[in-house]
């Protein structure tokens, strides 16, 4: 690897790890608010952060606590809940989980229909058809 391409890495990585910390200080921030629904979204940012950087158990972990949270409320809000599962379904497919990732892309494609967000539905079925 050359110079450019490790620092190039290097600043990639750096970003990565500022972008988890602030996520991680609006995770707390949440935690002490008390609102679960402000923490589900907080929590599934994290998440995002974590998968990015192929940290997938801890990724795996963020978004099952911010699945669990939105699962708790009589009526999670669709869209905040879509965008919750999608995530979940691409770390599911890439550790090689592909029924479960199919059932979440089935979840996340009902939800993004009842919003109604096109751009949703089209990424859920193009997943779904690719998983067969």
């Amino acid at each position: 690897m050359d110079d450019a391409a490790r620092g190039s890495r290097l600043h990639r990585a750096r970003r990565s790890d500022a972008a988890t910390a602030r996520y991680e200080e609006a995770v707390a921030v949440a935690r002490r608010s008390g609102d679960p629904l402000r923490l589900a979204h907080a929590i599934r940012h994290l998440g995002d952060t974590h998968r990015r950087a192929r940290r997938l158990t801890e990724a795996e972990a963020c978004y099952d606590e911010a699945l669990t949270l939105y699962a708790a409320k009589d009526e999670p809000p669709t869209l905040a809940y879509a965008n919750a599962i999608r995530p979940m379904a691409i770390l599911k497919e890439a550790l090689g989980e592909t029924d479960e990732a199919r059932l979440l892309w089935q979840q996340a494609k009902s939800l993004y229909t009842a919003v109604p967000v096109a751009a949703g539905v089209a990424e859920c079925d193009e997943n779904l058809n690719r998983l067969g």
